[in-house]
């Protein structure tokens, strides 16, 4: 079986080069900065490709006449992957999970110490020469509340047990009683959490997790925090509870659409840090997933 790697870019090629090893099949790395044009046409000849950051919806799918399998790098593949098309189609589609774990929740984390203590916005004043100190909130003692317990999630609650705070967290299926905070019902995070962090996978069964009624009832100046997706979020709730003040700060890895639109309000909104969709963006994650990739593909039956 050939393979292609559809659209590596220029920051992941070393890294990919890295993580090959001698007997390791010939993979074509095509380099893409953006969505590479004429989908079908690059993938002929191929039954393997490994995708990125590309967009097959059911027509691209369609016209991909000979492809056997997707190996999307990361867990969302539904965002990227029209997935009932694919299966139509008779393309199998492979994700990689896991794979930055550690390296999510650091994110979350660290998304969420900005936000208690107003990190952007000060440096966004001091910037502009003013200088104001904005008050902020000790996180020894407050209560984290997550909502999704995999590997992200149970990352994110023991490094918050590490630091000195209360974990509720609440999942979908019974999860190990060893992990801190897990069995918490979900009314109960909602209602105490001084931060909530969003770590749920996203599937038709999750999205619009968050809507309305649900964000009313998290606890009056909460910070919010999502490093998951941005379509488990009711967001034009989530923009009004942050204009009355009713949530303190949000901090957003992820958008919809990525990027955000020019117009979108949470661009304006002085009480939101934001970042592009990076949370899983470190060599250590990239080379494990690229890693993984690789052996999906040989576990495909790629020729070397």
């Amino acid at each position: 079986m050939a393979a292609i790697f559809l659209d590596c870019t220029d920051d992941m090629a070393p890294l990919w080069e890295d993580v090959r090893q001698p007997g390791d099949p010939a993979v074509t790395v095509n380099l893409s900065p953006g969505q590479p044009a004429d989908i079908p046409a690059l993938l002929a000849g191929y039954d393997v490709c490994i995708n990125d950051h590309s967009y097959f919806d059911a027509a691209t799918l369609s016209r991909c006449a000979g492809l056997k399998r997707i190996v999307f790098l990361g867990t969302g593949a539904s965002s990227f992957i029209d997935i009932a098309a694919a299966e139509r189609c008779g393309i199998a589609v492979d994700t990689i999970k896991g794979y930055g774990d550690t390296t999510v929740a650091e994110h979350t984390v660290a998304l969420a110490m900005a936000a208690a203590r107003g990190v952007a916005r000060m440096d966004r004043e001091v910037r502009a020469g003013q200088w104001r100190q904005v008050p902020g909130v000790q996180l020894l003692g407050k209560t984290m509340g997550i909502i999704g317990l995999g590997g992200i999630g149970r990352e994110v609650a023991r490094m918050a047990n590490g630091l000195g705070m209360a974990v509720l967290a609440w999942n979908r299926s019974p999860v190990s009683p060893a992990v801190p905070g897990a069995g918490a019902g979900l009314d109960d995070v909602l209602a105490r959490s001084d931060i909530l962090c969003l770590c749920l996978a996203l599937n038709e069964a999750t999205r619009g997790f968050l809507h309305a009624d649900r964000l009313a009832r998290t606890k009056p100046g909460v910070i919010f925090v999502n490093t998951a997706r941005a379509d488990l979020v009711d967001n034009a709730a989530l923009v009004r509870l942050l204009a009355s003040g009713h949530v303190r700060h949000a901090a957003l890895d992820v958008f919809s659409p990525e990027p955000p639109a020019p117009d979108d309000p949470l661009l304006s909104l002085p009480n939101v840090t934001l970042t592009a969709h990076a949370g899983f963006m470190t060599p250590e994650a990239t080379m494990t997933m690229l890693r993984r990739a690789l052996d999906l593909v040989i576990a495909a039956g790629a020729a070397p």
